[in-house]
């Protein structure tokens, strides 16, 4: 039998779950780097990445709160779907790899270009391959949170 919970749990554990993953499948990406590093980087999207790269574990500290944010708000969009969709609760596979789809362009082609990383609109490459299988997990996680919320 499987247990409910409610849907600020879906979110928040569904959110910060993906969130956390994503940072080791970043890590692993690129050739299994420091996840701090990875957090800097994160970080690097709003204070810039010179200055993202010369600070310490403060500024890890605020890249993995971003991306646990993301991670959340992300994770709220999935279940105001399933709230209004319950199919996505039902074939919560295959609607969380469809959800990976789109998380992956806009934080590839919209978020990361606008912010203070900038660097336009990267071509896909294998790595980029690598990042959207990573956002394919990431909506599967999300979705597997969202499979038993009460909405």
């Amino acid at each position: 039998m499987r247990m409910r919970h409610s849907f600020l749990t879906a979110v928040v554990l569904g959110g910060a779950v993906a969130g956390v993953v994503d940072i080791g499948a970043a890590s692993a990406i690129n050739g299994f780097i420091d996840p701090l590093r990875i957090c800097k980087f994160i970080a690097g999207g709003i204070i810039g990445l010179k200055a993202a790269r010369t600070g310490g574990n403060e500024i890890a500290a605020l890249g993995f709160a971003l991306q646990v944010a993301m991670g959340i708000v992300i994770a709220l969009l999935y279940n105001i779907g399933a709230s209004l969709l319950p199919v996505l609760r039902r074939h919560w596979l295959p609607a969380g790899l469809a959800f990976g789809i789109p998380v992956f362009v806009v934080m590839t082609y919209v978020v990361v270009p606008l912010s203070a990383i900038g660097g336009g609109m990267p071509p896909f490459t294998v790595k980029q391959a690598m990042n959207l299988a990573a956002m394919l997990l990431f909506g599967v996680i999300i979705a597997w949170f969202a499979r038993t919320g009460r909405h």
